[in-house]
């Protein structure tokens, strides 16, 4: 992979990670929910998840979508299905502090690791980067190809939603009073339905 190639994929890689997604709104909100330490792990699972997703994907996955299209649909399902059952766990969430709350915890690593497996704008970014910045061989995409691609958004990805997770541990200090915590986690969980909207009406994967 050429250097051109690479300062093109890392700007792709940057754009694709730090902009609204079901993945930043989450962690978001998370912050402001349990603050930054206890939102590690879901940050963890995030970033490493999805480097993760790029080689499984780039590894072969990605043609047995291509060769049964009926997969997309499937995917489609599931992933509305997930996110509307998140976004009313958000919207249902006890401010901290109130009762009921101390039972309240953050996605754990493996939890977010394995959402990106039904994180629609996941698959976009992971078939967009393979499609675009990995060219294909008779033989699929050269090893080294598609590590240089997995590691260069995992180098990014990782603090570009910490970010807003970190946004979210900034809010959790406006955030003063149950009321206000109750309309922010309504707000959130409008807004992660509204992430379905492409989804829906788009075609996107």
């Amino acid at each position: 992979m050429s250097y051109d190639l690479i300062l093109a994929l890392a700007g792709f890689a940057f754009v694709s990670s730090i902009t609204p997604g079901p993945n930043n709104l989450m962690l978001m909100t998370s912050g402001a929910n349990f603050g930054f330490a206890r939102t590690i792990p879901h940050l963890l699972g995030v970033s490493i998840g999805f480097t993760a997703m790029i080689v499984i994907v780039g590894a072969g996955l990605a043609q047995a979508f291509s060769a049964v299209p009926e997969l997309h649909t499937v995917l489609k399902v599931v992933s509305a299905a997930y996110l509307l059952y998140l976004a009313w766990k958000i919207a249902k969430a006890p401010p901290p502090n109130a009762e009921g709350a101390a039972r309240a915890t953050p996605l754990t690593f493996l939890q977010a690791a394995a959402f990106q497996w039904v994180n629609p704008k996941a698959w976009t970014m992971a078939l967009t980067a393979l499609s675009v910045y990995a060219p294909t061989t008779d033989a699929g995409i050269p090893v080294m190809t598609l590590l240089i691609i997995a590691v260069v958004f995992g180098a990014i990805n990782l603090p570009s939603v910490g970010v807003w997770t970190a946004i979210g541990t900034q809010l959790r200090r406006v955030l003063s009073s149950p009321g206000s915590f109750r309309v922010f986690n309504g707000v959130m969980a409008a807004l992660l339905v509204a992430s379905l909207i492409p989804v829906v009406f788009s075609g996107a994967h």
